[in-house]
């Protein structure tokens, strides 16, 4: 990996050199758009529309429409804010994860100490560690002010960006307001159904069937051409099929079908799992 950004953690008088990496990345297949009559690739350009020219992407700067003026701002303008220079991620506050609620967690990056003695590093990881609190922060990235929490992931220290708080939307909805009764039984049930499908959560056991079948049609058309068969590349699903009738089914029989059916599926894992024993 290749750090995009250095700086440090700054806690009080203590400092703690980091090197700072993108934690995670995207898996889909890359693909562009093309002209459906040709197969011709369609390109964007930055057209000026005063002169009609293309221009390289050094020669643009940003602006802001005010209404009536438009305010344009250089890079050296952007440089030049104050918050723009700072290479510190200042510790605010230290509080319970708990606290964090995870709609504001953004974007993830690995803190790698950048020292010749890591012991200001592995003193923060310790004290993150016994506190069992995250520390909330501030540091600004990429020509934007961030708001952040420093968590302990493994053996690294994880920083996670949050949204601002009116970047987060309300949830304000008429139909939760609505006088809805619940019976006993149906929570008794759905109840029951949650516990059928209980489990430890393992993040290797998922996999992306979209971008799976999408690498199985793009193998398919390299081999057999645009006239593949995708009937037979993907076979038929039941979903596919349907019954067509139209059914409705109340929410205590659809728990109670859902509750029968995972136990039914659980069944030859559990026996399975005997006879290994």
């Amino acid at each position: 990996m290749r750090s995009i950004w250095r700086g440090a953690i700054t806690f009080g008088l203590v400092n703690v050199p980091v090197k700072v990496y993108t934690a995670t990345e995207d898996h889909d297949l890359p693909m562009h758009q093309v002209h459906n009559a040709d197969g011709g690739r369609i390109r964007y350009q930055r057209r000026c529309e005063i002169c009609g020219r293309v221009v390289e992407f050094q020669d643009i700067d940003k602006a802001y429409d005010a209404g009536d003026r438009t305010v344009v701002l250089t890079a050296e303008d952007l440089k030049s804010l104050p918050s723009e220079k700072s290479r510190e991620i200042d510790v605010v506050e230290f509080v319970p994860a708990a606290q964090i609620d995870s709609i504001r967690l953004d974007r993830s990056y690995y803190l790698e100490p950048d020292a010749k003695s890591p012991r200001s590093y592995m003193l923060m990881r310790k004290v993150l560690e016994d506190t069992e609190r995250v520390a909330v922060v501030q540091f600004t990235l990429r020509q934007k002010t961030r708001l952040g929490v420093l968590r302990v992931h493994g053996k690294v220290l994880l920083l996670q960006s949050l949204l601002w708080d009116d970047e987060v939307r309300e949830a304000d909805f008429p139909s939760l307001d609505a006088d809805v009764r619940i019976q006993k039984r149906e929570v008794d049930m759905a109840t029951s159904l949650v516990q059928s499908f209980e489990s430890d959560f393992s993040p290797a056991d998922f996999t992306d069937e979209y971008q799976v079948q999408l690498k199985k049609l793009v193998d398919a058309k390299l081999e057999q051409g645009e006239s593949v068969d995708t009937e037979a590349t993907f076979g038929t699903s039941d979903e596919d099929e349907g019954d067509g009738d139209g059914e409705v089914i109340d929410l205590m029989e659809a728990l109670k079908r859902s509750v029968e059916a995972n136990r039914a599926k659980a069944k030859p894992e559990s026996t399975s799992s005997r006879k290994r024993a």
